[in-house]
């Protein structure tokens, strides 16, 4: 209680302030990702240059991309513009892969069904493979939103707030109560997020 009444007001905050960092970074990804991940079923031969790039984000480690955004101008910066472009871009890896994987394994005897009852392809797609492959396409969401929320904690390093600096300011001074303080918010804002998604998840799965 002690820590609470000291720290309650500042986690909430800072919550609220991740919270906000994952939830814009997911909605750029999920406008950009998306529509990669269908271009990419249609010219296959962008699959592996976009597919490749997205895999190349994921292997380059935050502190390190961090470092590289922060001189770029427009995008880079102290603050949460960085961390905003940084968790976009570890997002889309999931969500294109999962979009071309989700559409690409729609049956091929449905596509021709909807074509025979003389549906263009712009139709094809919206009423056909992605409500078919939404399932899939949520799947790389709630993948890239767990993945964001863990993310997050490192973007207070360049000052864009969050639950890291609980983190940051622990290790510093190496008080596991105020590590704590960081860790467990987002721990539950991650399951909590990985729960709702579930749940919107398997209820698009039951009415396939």
């Amino acid at each position: 209680m002690e820590f609470w009444t000291r720290y309650g007001e500042e986690i909430l905050q800072r919550s609220g302030e991740h919270l906000f960092l994952v939830a814009v970074a997911m909605a750029i990804a999920i406008l950009i990702g998306i529509p990669l991940g269908i271009l990419i079923t249609r010219y296959s031969r962008l699959a592996k240059p976009i597919l490749g790039f997205a895999n190349v984000m994921q292997t380059i480690p935050s502190l390190a991309l961090f470092g590289i955004l922060l001189p770029i101008p427009i995008i880079g910066g102290i603050g949460e513009k960085t961390a905003i472009v940084a968790l976009v871009l570890y997002s889309l890896l999931p969500i294109i892969r999962n979009t071309f994987v989700g559409i690409n394994s729609v049956d091929p005897a449905v596509r021709e069904a909807g074509r025979a009852m003389g549906m263009s392809d712009r139709q094809l797609l919206l009423q056909v493979e992605i409500p078919l492959a939404m399932s899939v396409i949520l799947s790389g969401i709630r993948l890239a939103t767990v993945i964001g929320i863990g993310l997050a904690t490192i973007a207070s390093a360049i000052g864009a707030g969050g639950l890291g600096e609980f983190i940051f300011r622990g290790v510093a001074i190496v008080d596991n109560q105020l590590i704590i303080a960081g860790a467990i918010p987002a721990a539950i804002m991650a399951l909590g997020a990985d729960w709702i998604l579930g749940w919107i998840e398997r209820r698009l799965t039951v009415k396939k």
